[in-house]
């Protein structure tokens, strides 16, 4: 009987541990954002912006763009250009192109970031292959244009940022397409 107090303890304990691994996995999403936020880092674009700006002639910012295959992409992805001047408030496109070389239909998710941090709030998508899945059948290529808007407010010490695009796989998180064989 003695032995069975020790063991009734330690599978609390046990419990105890493995309830809070479970709610620190599940905060750990918000954890995340909040820190980067608070710490700058991992500069996420203000999403997609409708609003209309005055350009202004007078200033430039050099926008640098890079695209980056997560391990498990196999695509080729690249933008028409490394790298564009702007004004703030004007309108302006890029256009992101993409192969499938596999001989399977595969879907992509890009994921955006800016840099310096600070400047993201100031970076304004109108348009963005982003903003939905892109699926590619075997041998396609296609071309992705984003379209966006440098806030007139952003801090005249930025003359220079940098749109990363890292695209994902997600093929296997898809329901599986229908293949239509004809007749």
């Amino acid at each position: 009987m003695a032995d069975s107090v020790p063991l009734n303890r330690l599978v609390t304990r046990l419990l105890i541990l493995v309830l809070a691994m479970f709610a620190f996995g599940f905060a750990l999403v918000p954890i995340y954002d909040v820190m980067c936020k608070a710490f700058g880092i991992n500069g996420k674009t203000a999403g997609q912006y409708e609003g209309s700006q005055v350009v202004d002639p007078s200033r430039q910012i050099r926008v640098q763009f890079l695209s980056t295959n997560a391990i498990d992409m196999v695509w080729e992805f690249h933008s028409r250009a490394d790298e564009i001047v702007v004004h703030p408030g004007a309108v302006n496109e890029m256009v992101f192109v993409a192969f499938n070389p596999t001989d399977k239909p595969m879907t992509a998710q890009a994921i955006p970031s800016i840099s310096p941090a600070e400047a993201a709030m100031y970076f304004h998508k109108t348009e963005c292959f982003c903003f939905t899945q892109q699926v590619l059948q075997p041998g396609e290529r296609i071309e992705m244009p984003v379209r966006f808007i440098v806030d007139r407010d952003m801090p005249k010490d930025v003359k220079h940022l940098t749109l990363a695009y890292t695209l994902f796989d997600i093929t296997a998180r898809q329901p599986p397409v229908a293949v239509h064989t004809g007749g």
